[in-house]
């Protein structure tokens, strides 16, 4: 075969591998539909929330625009400074207290164990309700008169836990772990549960017990499932709001007055929408700047199979 026939032959070769690949690749078609509604419900919205920071409007009237009012005077209002921090506060002892439960539940719940069924579906009935459910339920344990604060004196003092800062922070990262919880213990057990058993096998032959085998296997191999599941509770801490309404309503005072909650008061209380979506503005910057943050420190956007050559 001559050089121009050999070239010819390799020529047509990759093209027809070109045409393969291309075959089997997906179009641009089929994101369009994804795309337009994430324009619609999600860009727009948030172009509006942003057109809206810079006017004064009382929800009736036409809105007035305003320039810098409303951020000039979120910038000069301490309760906003407040609920920001509070609101990182609540989303870091989430992540504290909700992670190492998980793991734990999340393990126990993917082995063999006796009656291991019937009791994860006990452990993950708080899963099963809302949001404002769990607060109003915990609000009537918790009432100083009538729950059990009432009746266990010798455990809660004068049973007013709401009645202090420390109180009802604690009271929200306790509710916040109770009902959350299962839910990422569901994917830890997942995680755990595709761990292959070849793994622990060769731990058990070179006499690595069963503690050994949880630090040195489980939880390496849990990373890009720890990493996910912090990156929930994140954003599930920066947007916490119906917990604080219906538990505490930002109080004692401002001491729980969270950004999604001072947004809610700004708006719905105050009838300043302009001033609430200042706030909402600066809700998704903070939690913006707090998700790469995750991302990049945790090295999610470069998360490779922890089982390769397996």
């Amino acid at each position: 075969m001559s050089a121009l026939s050999f070239a010819a032959v390799a020529g047509r070769r990759r093209t027809a591998r070109r045409t393969a690949a291309g075959a089997t690749r997906p179009g641009f078609g089929w994101a369009i539909p994804a795309t337009v509604f994430f324009l619609l419900f999600a860009v727009l919205p948030l172009v509006l929330v942003a057109v809206l920071s810079f006017t004064s409007w009382d929800g009736i009237t036409a809105p007035h625009f305003n320039g810098l009012a409303n951020w000039t005077k979120l910038l000069n209002d301490p309760v906003m400074t407040q609920s920001v921090w509070l609101t990182l506060l609540l989303t870091a002892l989430g992540v504290v207290t909700q992670t190492p439960v998980s793991i734990l539940l999340g393990v126990w719940a993917a082995g063999p164990q006796r009656n291991r069924a019937v009791l994860s579906a006990v452990f993950f009935v708080p899963l099963l309700l809302s949001a404002t459910a769990v607060s109003v339920l915990w609000r009537a344990l918790l009432d100083p008169n009538f729950g059990l604060p009432g009746q266990l004196p010798w455990l809660f003092g004068n049973g007013n836990l709401l009645g202090s800062q420390a109180g009802s922070i604690a009271v929200l990262t306790f509710v916040g772990m109770w009902q959350f919880t299962p839910l990422h213990a569901l994917l830890y057990q997942g995680g755990t549960r595709a761990i292959p058993q070849v793994l622990y096998q060769a731990a058990a032959i070179d006499g690595a017990g069963t503690v050994r085998q949880f630090f040195h296997i489980t939880l390496p191999q849990l990373r890009n499932t720890m990493i996910t599941s912090v990156i929930l509770m994140v954003v599930g801490g920066l947007t916490t709001f119906d917990t604080v309404l219906i538990l505490t309503q930002g109080g004692p005072g401002t001491d729980t007055t969270v950004s999604a909650y001072y947004m809610y008061q700004q708006g719905f209380k105050e009838f300043d929408f302009g001033a609430g979506s200042a706030v909402a503005l600066v809700l998704v910057v903070v939690a913006t700047l707090v998700s790469l943050a995750v991302v990049r420190l945790s090295g999610y956007d470069k998360m490779r199979s922890t089982a390769e050559g397996i």
